[in-house]
């Protein structure tokens, strides 16, 4: 029954129609003028955490007719590889792992620092130190008490653990140590102005002091416990009765649904099986804009979708091959077809306009210039007689199959050959592949400060650094603009960064993506956030049919 089509209503086949003219537009006159590491459980004994056999089709159509006073929002999403909170990266992953758990600190869906394990804190030594309070009376879903115990554990796990992106991230602790029972203090070895930030960073929710096998066991402080996790089909979540604050979650129960394919997932909403989908490409997204019963929603964000090319091999190890790529490239043409006007247009470069006092608008990516990029491939040795021929790897959520498709037919034009593919997102991100192939698209979900892209996808070595650029003068600005206290030295560094990469950097940023959802009008209270994983549900309220 689930990840099975469902048939469309009518105006949606349209819209792959539609696409297809919009390419022809823009392969045969130079572009059109009108449009997710990305970026987990922990530990639960078995008595609290009953996993399933996947639910059959009597079960789940029993669940779909029953629905108690506090409601059960059932949520569309792609399926989930990791369950260990320290090697998330998907939307899904990160959902899941957001409701189980509980970070430090939080952000809002205006990108402001807030509350959740810690309650207030304060910087001194010259914002070397830093001291938490911790919330009282908070239990793990296995009953024992939290402490600041299991804050130092999961921090000290978090920066010593080999081979993940939270080591090079908390690689400035210098320690952390429980103060009080309910009291931590970290201490940095240099000033990071942007530390709150950090430590509200996906991968850093609390786990329990001397937990085992987190990608097994499921026990969090979060609001929701896990009731039954079907690898296969979907992951139901119950609501945390003992959660510590007042009134959380509104909801009974959470069913997160995988579903594979993005087009089933909106079937699924307007046949009423589903009744939240996030993260859908734009064309599916404006199709939803007049259904009754559904209300849609649309934010902008900082989310990229990435192109590279790796530059410490051929062909990328030739500077020339990927100038040429981005002369080939209307990024107006790819912002009016595959975005369809929604976000913004990019600069190749992470740093985007919603970023206001860093973004610089005058640093613009070259025009596209067909004759001067198939120049740039005969320096590099490419010409009719031996083109540059590529392979594409896409993941198959949201846009990015469209955007490979319209790369394909705009490089086209400059004689380079592409072949396309499509992969699903929890195999394209699940076993790193992303990071070893030589042309990629990688989707980057919105966070509230640059620095995290500069830090973990750029400079040199960092663990998710695809295209594996190596600059020492970019290293050296990324590390001023991450530890200098002064602000117009900081915004000074990040537009140095922007022009840098806008001259020689091996990345194409085509367009900075809005976040699209869609929710039944059964349910109020629902604020969705730029990274779409970190959507917060313990304030939606089932309120039935309107």
């Amino acid at each position: 029954m689930l990840g099975t089509s469902f048939p469309l209503h009518n105006k949606r086949l349209i819209f792959p129609f539609l696409l297809m003219i919009a390419l022809l537009i823009v392969a045969c006159g130079g572009g059109a003028s009108e449009e997710t590491p990305s970026e987990q459980a922990g530990e639960s004994p078995a008595e609290s955490t009953e996993i399933d056999a996947p639910a059959s089709e009597e079960e789940a159509a029993e669940d779909e007719l029953t629905q108690t006073e506090g409601g059960t929002l059932r949520v569309a999403m792609q399926p989930i590889v990791n369950t260990d909170p320290i090697n998330i990266s998907s939307d899904s992953e990160v959902l899941v792992a957001n409701h189980v758990y509980d970070y430090l600190v939080d952000i809002d869906a205006q990108s402001n620092i807030i509350p959740r394990l810690a309650t207030e804190w304060g910087a001194s030594d010259g914002g070397l130190t830093y001291t938490f309070k911790l919330a009282d009376n908070v239990m793990w879903h296995d009953g024992d008490a939290f402490s600041a115990n299991d804050v130092v554990w999961t921090f000290e796990r978090l920066r010593t653990t080999e081979g993940t992106p939270t080591a090079d991230l908390f690689a400035n602790v210098e320690s952390v140590v429980a103060t009080g029972d309910l009291e931590v203090t970290f201490k940095l070895s240099e000033p990071n102005s942007f530390f709150l930030y950090d430590l509200s960073d996906n991968h850093a929710l609390i786990l329990k002091e001397g937990t085992e096998d987190a990608a097994t066991v499921f026990n969090g402080t979060g609001p929701f416990k896990v009731g039954r996790y079907s690898p296969e089909d979907r992951i139901e979540l119950v609501a945390n009765e003992d959660y510590f604050i007042d009134g959380q979650p509104s909801l009974d129960r959470v069913e997160i649904i995988f579903f594979s394919d993005d087009a089933a997932s909106i079937d699924a909403l307007l046949s009423g099986q589903i009744d939240l989908a996030m993260r859908m490409p734009t064309a599916l997204f404006v199709s939803l804009q007049e259904e009754s019963g559904i209300e849609t929603v649309s934010i902008p964000t900082n989310g990229f979708d990435l192109v590279r090319l790796r530059s410490d091999r051929e062909p990328g190890s030739d500077p020339h091959v990927m100038q040429a790529l981005k002369l080939a490239t209307d990024r107006e043409a790819i912002f009016n077809v595959v975005q369809q006007g929604f976000g913004a247009i990019g600069n190749d470069t992470p740093i985007g306009p919603l970023y206001e006092a860093y973004f610089d608008p005058s640093i613009t990516p070259l025009s596209r210039d067909i004759d001067a990029a198939r120049a740039l491939l005969a320096e590099a040795g490419y010409d009719e007689d031996n083109p540059l021929i590529l392979t594409l790897h896409t993941p198959d959520t949201g846009g990015r199959p469209d955007l490979a498709a319209v790369l394909k037919e705009q490089w086209s034009e400059a004689g380079v050959e592409i072949e396309i593919s499509v992969e699903p997102e929890s195999v394209y991100y699940g076993d790193e592949g992303w990071l070893e192939v030589d042309l990629g698209i990688t989707g980057w979900g919105s966070r509230p400060y640059p620095q995290f892209y500069l830090d973990t996808m750029l400079i040199s070595g960092a663990k998710w650094n695809e295209s594996h650029f190596a600059d020492e003068e970019f290293d050296q600005l990324v590390s001023i603009a991450g530890t200098t206290v002064d602000d117009s030295q900081r915004v000074k560094s990040y537009r140095e960064i922007q022009q840098l990469l806008s001259d020689r950097g091996p990345i194409l940023v085509p367009y900075f993506f809005a976040q699209l959802g869609a929710i039944s009008d059964q349910f109020e209270n629902f604020e969705m956030k730029a990274f779409a994983g970190r959507s917060d549900f313990r304030d939606i309220v089932y309120v039935g049919s309107q």
